[in-house]
């Protein structure tokens, strides 16, 4: 399976989520590639940083931040039983490409990101025009899952298609911890509530892969 996640606005947990659940799918034994498309290269540095640790390598990460991207992804997923694409900024051209089987849609419970959701609906319904099998689901991120804010935001995407994931993560700085020595939530401590709300999330997303 290929799952791919998008969002045209920055600071949404994208690469997080997309190195969280390559390594939860991994943990479980899965094949997984991880695709870091953006030219920042986060998910790259993130496994670099991991190399200098001296941590083990639980899947692979590769740079394709380039226009190929939409020929060479297929390519890889042939050995792999999750392909997870990290994304670029500027998703128009991948989202015609129907590089995924999910597109996942990372969103922060905000007015401001309910918003933005607008553009990539769009871009959505053009890729269905050449896919029309094309799954999508919004996945709420770094939210606080009994604010206001949170729910407000989960009824309110609840009225589109995609639909939310009925699981959520929320804001806990673990996930920034971990970051910094190349980790996982799940390295850190055992049964963090973290680790079990990306436990959730994968096995959520895995069922459409089923």
């Amino acid at each position: 399976m290929i799952v791919t996640l998008l969002n045209e606005k920055g600071g949404v947990g994208k690469t997080t989520l997309a190195l969280h659940l390559a390594g939860e799918w991994a943990l479980r034994r899965k094949r997984v590639t991880l695709i870091d498309s953006g030219p920042q290269g986060s998910a790259l540095d993130w496994s670099q940083q991991r190399a200098r640790e001296n941590v083990s390598r639980l899947f692979g990460v590769v740079g394709l931040a380039r226009d190929t991207l939409h020929r060479e992804a297929p390519e890889i997923a042939r050995a792999a039983d999750h392909v997870v694409v990290d994304g670029p900024p500027r998703v128009a051209g991948l989202m015609r490409s129907a590089l995924a089987e999910l597109v996942l849609i990372p969103v922060q419970p905000s007015p401001l990101d309910g918003w933005g959701a607008a553009e990539m609906l769009a871009r959505l319904r053009d890729a269905r025009i050449y896919r029309p099998q094309l799954a999508a689901r919004f996945v709420l991120n770094r939210c606080g899952a009994r604010t206001i804010i949170a729910r407000e935001t989960a009824e309110a995407l609840a009225e589109h298609d995609p639909q939310v994931l009925v699981n959520t993560v929320g804001q806990r700085v673990c996930f920034a911890d971990a970051a910094l020595p190349g980790r996982f939530v799940f390295e850190l401590a055992e049964q963090n509530a973290a680790a079990r709300e990306i436990t959730a999330i994968a096995a959520e997303v895995a069922r459409f892969a089923s």
